[in-house]
């Protein structure tokens, strides 16, 4: 028996950052078509469920185009079931507004509902108004099948420390759970639920910031209901990845050399490809007469990748003792702060090191 655990969709995302209005809309429009795609795979490979584990939706104002989107592709692979867990960002939107869902189309309330198949069962609640512990601890489970629980929420390993919506390991333990579909956390993780189960995040199915690089996708069960136990394969399946490297600049003193660094790092084995987006992010020490444009650096790799962008997190490397005795205007403000006694080193230098920057003309980052 084949099922796709998917998760943190959030379709209808403005998708607004480092993007242009029409990438934005493209991206968009991306993301549904992942989840048709994902369903078409499942369709291919003789997928008997999808586990939607929460954030289906974005927010509580779901589109005319993602609504129709979801339920005319559940509709149309009457031989696929779906089980679809609200999460915290869409809430109950979807079922509030949609009297008549599709036929093969399981949801989940604020208490426990289990669904039971051959071998196999699938149960949901849905974590609000810090109900987690509660839920944790009424869980009812028959060994003879294979469990799987969905929840979307945060875990932690042995308790909730205060905090009711967390989801508490060890109030799951030895609750016949075999498999734990969670959603929330947007990359793939997985570990061990005692005695034999299991816990997984799919993460989202599409990376939409660059604090979600890296592949994403969702993950392929193939349980074994005879000796209720599980395969657990993730499959990546995004339209694009997301890249995000921090690239050292040390030593270069102009765009070019840069450039050419900058080039060299992408080029490497298992970087991007041209249909990924790319944050260049330069770190590193610079004199401060160094001949530095990041939009120039942008501007050349642009035609190589969906979205480019470049962040400036580099520093100036300024010892201020080189102006200590120079008859100059940065010479007296390099002596005015060192003479100031309320001031510990550590701030003198940061004071010093934009002073100088700005007294040669080039923006200051404080």
């Amino acid at each position: 028996m084949k099922i796709i655990h998917c998760a943190d969709l959030h379709l209808d995302s403005r998708m607004l950052t480092n993007l242009t209005a029409d990438q934005a809309r493209e991206r968009r429009a991306e993301l549904l078509d992942t989840f048709v795609r994902m369903v078409g795979y499942a369709a291919d490979h003789d997928v008997c469920a999808v586990l939607i584990a929460g954030d289906l939706f974005d927010s509580r104002h779901i589109s005319a185009q993602a609504r129709n989107t979801v339920l005319g592709t559940i509709k149309a692979h009457p031989e696929i079931m779906f089980f679809y867990l609200p999460g915290n960002h869409e809430e109950d939107a979807l079922l509030s507004a949609v009297s008549d869902l599709p036929a093969n189309m399981r949801t989940f309330g604020r208490e426990w509902q289990i669904y039971r198949g051959e071998g196999v069962t699938v149960s949901g609640a849905v974590i609000t108004d810090g109900n987690a512990d509660e839920l944790c601890r009424t869980l009812s489970l028959n060994p003879s099948f294979f469990n799987i629980v969905m929840m979307h929420g945060q875990i932690s390993g042995s308790g909730s420390a205060g905090d009711r919506d967390l989801i508490a390991l060890s109030a799951l333990s030895g609750r016949s759970v075999d498999y734990l579909a969670l959603g929330h956390i947007h990359s793939f993780r997985e570990g061990e639920l005692p005695p034999k189960g299991v816990w997984c995040y799919p993460g989202c199915l599409e990376g939409r910031g660059f604090d979600e690089c890296g592949d994403h996708g969702f993950v392929l069960l193939d349980i074994d209901t005879e000796k209720k136990c599980c395969v657990r394969t993730f499959v990546p399946f995004a339209r694009r990845r997301l890249f995000a490297p921090e690239i050292d600049v040390t030593g270069c003193g102009t765009t070019v050399e840069m450039t050419e660094r900058v080039r060299r790092a992408l080029s490497r084995p298992g970087g991007p490809a041209p249909d990924d987006m790319v944050k260049i992010v330069l770190t590193g020490q610079v004199s401060f007469d160094c001949e530095k444009h990041p939009g120039q650096i942008a501007a050349h790799f642009a035609p190589d990748y969906y979205a480019v962008s470049v962040e400036d997190n580099t520093r100036l490397a300024v010892d201020y003792r080189d102006f200590r005795y120079d008859a100059t205007l940065k010479g007296e403000f390099v002596r005015t702060v060192e003479e100031d006694a309320e001031l510990t080193e550590e701030e003198k230098s940061e004071i010093i090191r934009c002073g100088i920057l700005a007294l040669s003309g080039e923006e200051t980052e404080i």
